[in-house]
């Protein structure tokens, strides 16, 4: 008899052991989408996750209620059979029995399949909570007591980095692929990129003064494959509108020394600090693709659209009319040529460095010439973190491409930081 309920006590503290494991490491949102699904034992899973706390006080009181138990008759058994020697072999048989069938297999178990073990132990745990229900309220206020006493601090709230490494997680289970996985990770960045990240610069701007001639206008639609134009009055500094193709072509059907002035749609002004998601709701709520870029003195610093807001999540959207340039291009020796407007962290990504946390730069060109203090020609260049970064073609106002080629550790071990 002894024997039977040694047994069960047994199996009752593996099934407390594998409730912890699975409630601790179970997937709420798979549990949500199953219950929603219409499945009732996944929704009484999901309720009681949502008190974790009070969940966890049943459970571990449950185990070790049967620990205790299974302990104390052991130790009356073999007291009773080898004498004073009884409770050293209790303790040592029994040490091993729970140590094996109640917490190493069973938590294994359930780590394997942690939603599939707590649909199935939710029913009892359920009625144990209820009848826990007054030892559950004392611990909770014991809990309570102890946060006000230590000052203890919720953090349940989960940041954007973390939100990124489940994602990275998923990706390498092969939960998600790598293009989800990607896509995931640009809508959880998208909020704390702002405009100047991804702007298309002053210095790179197709613009056109508002006194050029419609054939003017023309001219550049053609040859430049651009649908729409900003334009400007005296400098580029004013920018008065911008001109759409199609409201051209259209006026033009009818005159061909039409008023471009009254051609133009209303342009937006926003400031380089202001957030991509912001400017989203800027451009949905004014129904225009363009916005104009400015500095704290009015002046124009670039311009920025729609699309490029959009290849941010998607990545790079080309379309028939486009000359398709790799910003990031890897060579033959196992270097990269960048373009001098490639995205500094993204350069920073795929050369696998930290980021330069003391530049206020965007751009692999900018970064340089700071770094530098001024404008670099061909063939000069700087040493960074066990790269050589030098200038394969420039103007004398900017950099146009640079050469990335890592250095052997010789080399590295001498390099200026």
């Amino acid at each position: 008899m002894d024997a039977a309920i040694l047994v069960l006590l047994i199996i009752l503290s593996a099934y407390f052991s594998a409730t912890e494991t699975a409630f601790s490491g179970v997937n709420k949102i798979r549990l949500k989408n199953m219950a929603s699904d219409g499945n009732k034992k996944a929704a009484r899973a999901l309720r009681l996750t949502e008190n974790f706390d009070k969940l966890l006080t049943t459970v571990l009181v449950g185990n070790n209620i049967v620990n205790i138990l299974a302990s104390s008759i052991a130790t009356v058994v073999f007291t009773a059979m080898f004498g004073d020697a009884g409770v050293t072999i209790a303790t040592l048989v029994m040490t091993v029995l729970l140590l094996i069938f109640s917490e190493i297999t069973p938590k294994s178990m359930a780590k394997e399949a942690p939603e599939r073990f707590a649909m199935f132990s939710a029913p009892l745990i359920s009625l144990l909570q209820t009848l826990l229900t007054p030892v559950n309220w004392i611990f909770t206020m014991w809990k309570k007591l102890i946060a006000k006493l230590f000052k203890v601090k919720g953090g349940s709230a989960i940041t954007d980095d973390e939100l990124i490494t489940i994602v990275d997680e998923a990706q390498n289970e092969g939960g998600i692929g790598e293009n989800q996985g990607e896509l995931i990770r640009s809508a959880i960045e998208f909020n704390d990129l702002e405009v100047v990240h991804i702007l298309t610069p002053r210095v790179d701007i197709l613009a056109a003064e508002i006194s050029t001639p419609p054939k003017k206008f023309a001219s550049l639609f053609k040859n430049n494959h651009y649908s729409r134009i900003p334009v400007y009055k005296g400098t580029i500094d004013n920018i008065v509108g911008i001109l759409h193709e199609r409201d051209f072509y259209e006026k033009m059907y009818f005159d061909n020394n039409i008023d471009i002035a009254s051609t133009l749609i209303s342009v937006e002004y926003i400031p380089k600090n202001t957030k991509i998601s912001e400017l989203l709701r800027i451009f949905q709520h004014a129904r225009c693709h363009m916005a104009v870029v400015v500095d704290e003195f009015g002046g124009t610093v670039g311009i920025i659209t729609m699309e490029d807001i959009l290849e941010e999540l998607v990545g790079e959207i080309w379309d028939e009319n486009d000359e398709i340039i790799s910003e990031i291009e890897r060579c033959g020796d196992g270097g990269y040529v960048v373009a001098g407007i490639a995205s500094l962290s993204k350069v920073f990504e795929i050369m696998e460095i930290e980021d330069d946390e003391e530049t206020e730069a965007v751009t692999i060109s900018g970064w340089l010439t700071e770094r530098m203090g001024k404008i670099p020609q061909v063939g000069e260049g700087i040493e960074f973190r066990g790269y050589r970064i030098s200038v394969s073609e420039a103007t004398p106002k900017r950099v146009v491409y640079v050469k990335i080629i890592k250095q052997s550790n010789k080399t590295a071990s001498t390099q200026t930081r």
